[in-house]
């Protein structure tokens, strides 16, 4: 889009406590923006805020304080000369003591209102509809501006969606944008500004491009996020460590080398989660602002533990299997083989050597020097996959100033059983990591991917872009 000379100017008013600041939080994913609380009158100022598109402010927003009594200033202005029109008496109310005095918040609101392009007003869809907002109506009215309701939590059991439309109406005011600032829903933000664009068609150009902007932004954040699950998948399926017969035997060296590829696998998990937060705008140390427990709990997620391993096996046992073995194994595949079996082992290590050993000769002579291998396996991968979606899902649709708590098993059991089946998908087309142990990254100092790398993560990628189509298509919990 081209980039505009001027920001499109936009007043965000409404009454105490009806989420104006989570509003712009969410809309500027700007997490340290003003104050954001369950205490009443909460901003006192003015304050702005750009929405940045293509390197310059497109959209300036102010954030104003609540409407505290806009019922003693509406009959207030009653005793005004009614010859003068509604804009007119704001301006004289503006240059009276009482806006530097009883109605100093509510003058801080109607000064900015005039000076703007048009205002969202915001509102608490759980607000029971009563006077005094109609009287906030009638005072935003008069400033002549045109105003965009913003019903706010509209996602709550406990909306009064339909009663405040019927009382807007009554208002004129039909535009009507459906949001919620704690758990915005995918388009909200684009039929925001599009929605705007009917009351500001001299700037719709610039608002349909921020629609578009918005649009782009979104495709762009999924793939980014696609490409470093798919990075962290490649890197859990390639992993690959070797013990001795004899240290395998030791029950305290087992667990030692069992416990170390866990660990490793914790913290490419992490790491990932940590990549997530940042693309999506959120900090690990917001748990104030933005709790999340499936973030909060990346610490201690055991993608090993029995019952997820469990459910796993569960899942892939409907027809979705992608291999055989649980959890972190010895890789015992050809202890089958015995050294007495002279031809037909011959033979095998012959094809193998012909072919330039590969994954066959690898386990084959692993089997000769007598080592054993520990790899992460497919059900391990399983629950790995399925947390990062889960966590994905959950970023795309949290606000930016959500201060309740998520249900970290929220998706965990309703996915239907074309998402399971798409998620075996995506692990089945990591397996050539496999054959790669030099693939998991950070396992040399100069470690460097390869191109054939780099290819597979972009399949997979593209699968890990789809499963989060399907996994968003659940069936209610």
């Amino acid at each position: 889009m081209n980039k505009p000379s001027n920001p499109i100017r936009i007043a965000v008013v409404g009454h105490t406590n009806a989420g104006k600041t989570s509003l712009l939080r969410t809309l500027t994913r700007r997490v340290n923006f003003g104050e954001v609380s369950e205490r009443p009158g909460t901003t006192r100022h003015v304050e702005s805020v750009d929405l940045v598109v293509d390197g310059a402010p497109a959209v300036r927003f102010f954030d104003t304080p609540g409407l505290e009594d806009a019922v003693a200033l509406r009959e207030h202005l009653e005793d005004f000369d009614r010859s003068l029109t509604p804009p007119d008496r704001i301006r004289q109310f503006l240059q009276g003591p009482e806006a530097h005095g009883a109605f100093e918040q509510e003058a801080k609101v109607l000064r900015a209102l005039l000076d703007v392009d048009a205002a969202f007003l915001v509102i608490d869809a759980r607000e029971p509809v009563l006077p005094k907002f109609r009287a906030e109506i009638e005072l935003l009215s008069a400033c002549a501006r045109p105003v965009l309701p913003v019903l706010n939590f509209v996602g709550r059991a406990t909306s009064r969606e339909a009663a405040w439309k019927e009382l807007l109406s009554a208002y004129g005011l039909h535009v009507v944008v459906r949001f919620d600032a704690a758990a915005p829903f995918v388009g909200a933000e684009r039929d925001l500004y599009r929605d705007l664009s009917t009351l500001l068609r001299d700037r719709r150009g610039t608002l349909d491009g921020v629609a578009a902007f918005l649009d782009a932004e979104f495709r762009q954040r999924r793939q980014a996020a696609s490409t470093r699950i798919a990075e962290l998948l490649i890197d859990a399926t390639a992993m690959r460590r070797t013990a001795s017969a004899t240290e395998f035997a030791d029950a305290e060296g087992r667990r030692r080398l069992v416990n170390g590829l866990q660990k490793d696998l914790f913290e490419k998990a992490q790491r990932c989660a940590d990549d997530l937060l940042a693309l999506y705008g959120f900090r690990e140390g917001d748990a104030d602002e933005a709790a999340l427990p499936l973030v909060e709990g990346r610490w201690t997620m055991d993608f090993f533990h029995p019952e997820a391993l469990k459910d796993a096996g569960i899942l892939l046992g409907k027809g979705v299997a992608v291999g055989a073995a649980v959890g972190v194994v010895a890789d015992l595949a050809l202890a089958g083989l015995s050294l007495g079996a002279g031809a037909a082992l011959g033979g095998a290590i012959g094809g193998a050597v012909s072919q330039g050993w590969g994954p066959l000769g690898r386990k084959l002579a692993n089997k000769l020097r007598d080592v054993h291998e520990l790899t992460v396996e497919d059900r391990v991968l399983f629950v790995l996959l399925s947390w990062q979606l889960r966590l994905l899902r959950a970023l795309e649709q949290r606000g930016h100033a959500a201060v309740d708590r998520i249900d970290a098993g929220a998706g965990a059991t309703s996915a239907t059983d074309a998402a399971h089946r798409t998620i075996a998908d995506v692990i089945r087309a990591a397996q050539p990591a496999r054959s790669h142990s030099d693939w998991e990254s950070g396992t040399r100092l100069r470690w460097r991917e390869a191109p054939q790398r780099q290819d597979l993560v972009a399949q997979v990628a593209q699968r890990v872009a789809g499963a989060i189509e399907v996994v968003e298509q659940r069936v209610p919990a």
